[in-house]
């Protein structure tokens, strides 16, 4: 053999060898990769090869799987009542993706998910029948809230107290995931991107906005816990109108007539006095009502439900005057509906905390948990007898105060409202806001929900947490307490 045939069989060789290393390469070490790259088609045929698991409430599935017509994905997404539980479910679409309880279990309900898989399953690469998630949610607290909210813009949560149990997220105006499902709803998908009312947007969750006079329950609670006062009956020293150092515009109350000056926390809370509570933000500092917020929440960056919310924030770095303001949830203090009814829900269990979630257990087919939620992990936020005191405020509020609307014959109800102001120099409407909690001695049922009305349309001067927010909240305690 001469030479130049001998490298020609080398080289070709060589090229043979690299060959195979390549191929080994790709099939040993970037198989996975390649099967979970979102282009590969094989990946969403796979997901939608078989009916999907569902996304369970009490019992009864509100999803579903519909065989398609043509193309080669076999079954899409259906809903139960979609618009009604779409701030839950969130939604599964062929074309655009899985958001929410559909995104966070989309292994577990297409039948992915490495658990579902017995051994010879394993080896034989066959896909395993999908699991189910089943949530927290009571379809009556549910369904309460959607049709309160009706056509207004706005987002309500309850939660038990006890348990952290989410037994309602509403989100209005809402959208219906089963017109988003398969791969021709291009039309629905760009009206509802182009909806400047943003229904896709989770607002119990992920529209953080500022909460008004309902932060000042946190400001009291750090007075308390601050040992400031002995309770919220002793009176206070705050002018009326307050003006806080470093400025010359005074802080004035919405009720010129109402009782501001030197009250007690429990009339400051009653009439919502915002002298007290800017000037007690002031006089605590920002540090103390800060660490106070985040004790309930506020800055937390990984508040999971298990969906992930967008944080609550109370800022940093402000001078007085924009800690006096802070002190009433206004300068740069923003809210989440679902924080909000985490306050409430905190002072109702004594001071204790449970961390909030609308998942109870995710399970396989034969109804085998993989994982349980049953009660979430506890903090106490703040001590028995602070919680005792604000409970009593807030039952003060309901009963004469500003929350009266949310009275409820025979159980213990106690709230805050909140006002807060929108654009600049408050130039747009409002935001109506309103924290609760009810108790059923009787049932020992109780239930903590907080409802933001971002805009319901009314006239400026028909705006307030007690008009708007209030029957919202009412009506979805008082389903959670006869369910």
């Amino acid at each position: 053999m001469n030479k130049t045939i001998r490298n020609a069989a080398v080289f070709s060789l060589l090229l043979v060898l690299a060959l195979l290393v390549r191929a080994t390469w790709v099939q040993a070490y970037e198989a996975t990769a390649l099967a979970d790259n979102d282009k590969n088609r094989r990946k969403i045929i796979a997901q939608y090869a078989q009916p999907l698991g569902d996304i369970v409430v009490a019992g009864s599935a509100v999803t579903g799987s519909k065989r398609t017509t043509g193309g080669d994905l076999a079954y899409k997404r259906t809903y139960t009542d979609g618009a009604l539980y779409a701030a839950v479910t969130g939604y599964s679409s062929q074309a655009y993706g899985a958001t929410q309880l559909e995104g966070i279990y989309s292994h577990v309900l297409d039948g992915t998910d490495s658990r579902l898989k017995n051994p010879i399953d394993a080896l034989t690469g066959k896909q395993q029948e999908p699991g189910d998630v089943l949530t927290t949610i009571d379809p009556a607290v549910q369904k309460a809230g959607y049709q309160a909210l009706g056509d207004t813009k706005g987002a309500a949560v309850a939660i038990d107290p006890k348990t952290g149990k989410i037994l309602g997220m509403v989100s209005t105006p809402s959208y219906d995931p089963s017109k988003i499902s398969g791969t021709t709803d291009g039309e629905t998908w760009q009206k509802l991107l182009a909806d400047p009312d943003k229904p896709l947007v989770n607002r119990a969750l992920r529209q953080p906005l500022p909460p008004g006079s309902t932060f000042k329950l946190v400001v009291a609670a750090a007075a308390l816990e601050d040992g400031r006062y002995a309770s919220v009956d002793a009176r206070t020293d705050s002018p009326d109108p307050y003006t806080p150092p470093g400025t010359s515009r005074a802080l004035e109350n919405e009720n010129k007539s109402a009782p501001c000056e030197n009250a007690s926390l429990r009339t400051a809370l009653q009439y919502s006095c915002n002298n007290v509570f800017g000037k007690l933000a002031v006089d605590l500092g920002q540090d103390k009502v800060r660490a106070m917020a985040e004790k309930f929440g506020f800055n937390d960056t990984k508040q999971d439900s298990p969906v992930r919310a967008l944080p609550s924030v109370y800022p940093t770095g402000m001078d007085k005057p924009s800690t006096a303001y802070s002190g009433i949830g206004q300068f740069d203090v923003t809210a989440t509906p679902l924080q909000m009814a985490m306050v409430s829900a905190a002072i109702a269990n004594d001071g204790v905390m449970r961390s909030p979630h609308m998942v109870s257990k995710v399970v396989d087919a034969d109804g085998s948990t993989l994982n349980s939620y049953e009660d979430g992990a506890s903090q106490r936020i703040v001590s028995s007898s602070t919680a005792e005191q604000l409970r009593s405020a807030m039952v003060t509020v309901v009963d004469k105060g500003t929350g009266t609307n949310a009275r409820i014959d025979g159980a213990e109800v106690g709230g805050k409202t909140g006002t807060a102001q929108h654009g600049e120099n408050n130039s747009k409407t409002p935001y109506a806001w309103f924290t609760s909690y009810a108790k059923d001695s009787s049932t020992g049922k109780e239930v903590a929900v907080a409802v933001l009305i971002e805009d319901s349309g009314a006239a400026r001067s028909e705006v307030s947490g007690n008009g708007l927010a209030a029957p919202i909240a009412k009506k979805m305690m008082a389903a959670a307490l006869t369910s």
